[in-house]
């Protein structure tokens, strides 16, 4: 019989991959089940950091589930999923994110407003009594450090220290902030991808009031220097905006160092753009001072003025 794949979203972040990993392991010891962690797409460069650092093997990148059952971590929408989706049996999802998932059949769905899904699944862990392996707590707490950015995102809550803490004396990690800003830096070298890998490497695709909205983030340590890049940016954008029909594309790009990030809009909507943000658009582009978070900070105000 063919394993439960788990897996998370398309342009895997460090959290989807540590997640998968984490979760198929867990649920292979505290319920018997045979999983196997995937991914739909190759690890980009920070989460490539982590797997080397802890040396833990990469998922195999798979376009469609061959099984008859799936858990999805880190996402529950259809749009973010493997492509074959409709066609397999969704057993459990673990997620942070907004719920857009509807099911004929019950199934484990859980999902908490945490920092990571690696969060929630160290107190699953815990509750279980499951005992986490020093690498598998090694890629959770990256995961925790990728999307909280070293606990300093609006996404962070009083949750995600303590499974940070916990899970770096379980790994051997005696200074997780050194790890976790060398870590995030490597996600910024930005130098050998082209203007697509750029604009797709961490992009989602939202429906809001009727319009596909495919939203981009990129970190660095230089918004500039991504700016240099502009036309080829441009370029690659209005050729997805044509071939994949999306209205609307934001271009997050997100200095780590200060918390701050411009955004790039090309399409349909500039005017909703600028509205949600209260921001005046120069050739599309505009300063958001204190946003990181494309999911606390960019999507909820553009649900707001697209869905009313």
């Amino acid at each position: 019989m063919a394993k439960t794949l788990v897996f998370g979203h398309q342009n895997p972040d460090t959290d989807t991959i540590a997640s998968a990993i984490s979760a198929s392991y867990f649920l292979n010891k505290a319920y018997k089940l045979d999983t196997e962690a995937v991914a739909l797409g190759t690890p980009n460069a920070e989460t490539e950091y982590a797997l080397n650092y802890f040396k833990v093997e990469a998922p195999r990148v798979i376009e469609n589930a061959d099984t008859k059952e799936v858990i999805l971590v880190d996402h529950n929408e259809a749009s973010q999923s493997v492509a074959n989706l409709a066609d397999v049996t969704v057993a459990g999802v673990y997620d942070h994110h907004k719920i857009n998932f509807t099911s004929a059949a019950p199934l484990w769905f859980i999902n908490k407003p945490l920092g990571s899904v690696a969060t929630v699944l160290y107190y699953e862990y815990q509750t279980a009594g499951i005992e986490i392996p020093a690498a598998v707590a090694g890629m959770m707490l990256s995961a925790i450090i990728s999307d909280t950015l070293l606990l300093k995102s609006p996404t962070t809550t009083p949750m995600d220290k303590p499974a940070l803490e916990g899970l770096a004396k379980i790994a051997g990690l005696s200074d997780y902030e050194a790890y976790g800003l060398e870590m995030l830096k490597a996600g910024t070298d930005l130098s050998t991808k082209t203007a697509k890998e750029l604009i797709d490497g961490d992009a989602k695709s939202f429906e809001l009031g009727g319009q596909t909205l495919r939203i981009g983030q990129v970190n660095t340590v230089d918004v500039n220097d991504v700016f240099a890049r502009r036309d080829d940016i441009v370029a690659a954008i209005a050729d997805e905006l044509s071939s994949e029909n999306y209205d609307t594309f934001v271009f997050v790009v997100t200095n780590i160092l200060d918390s701050n990030s411009d955004i790039l809009v090309l399409g349909d909507n500039q005017d909703k753009i600028a509205t949600a943000f209260d921001v005046t658009l120069v050739d599309g582009r505009a300063s958001l001072p204190g946003v990181v978070s494309r999911k606390k900070q960019v999507v909820p105000p553009l649900t707001t003025v697209f869905e009313g």
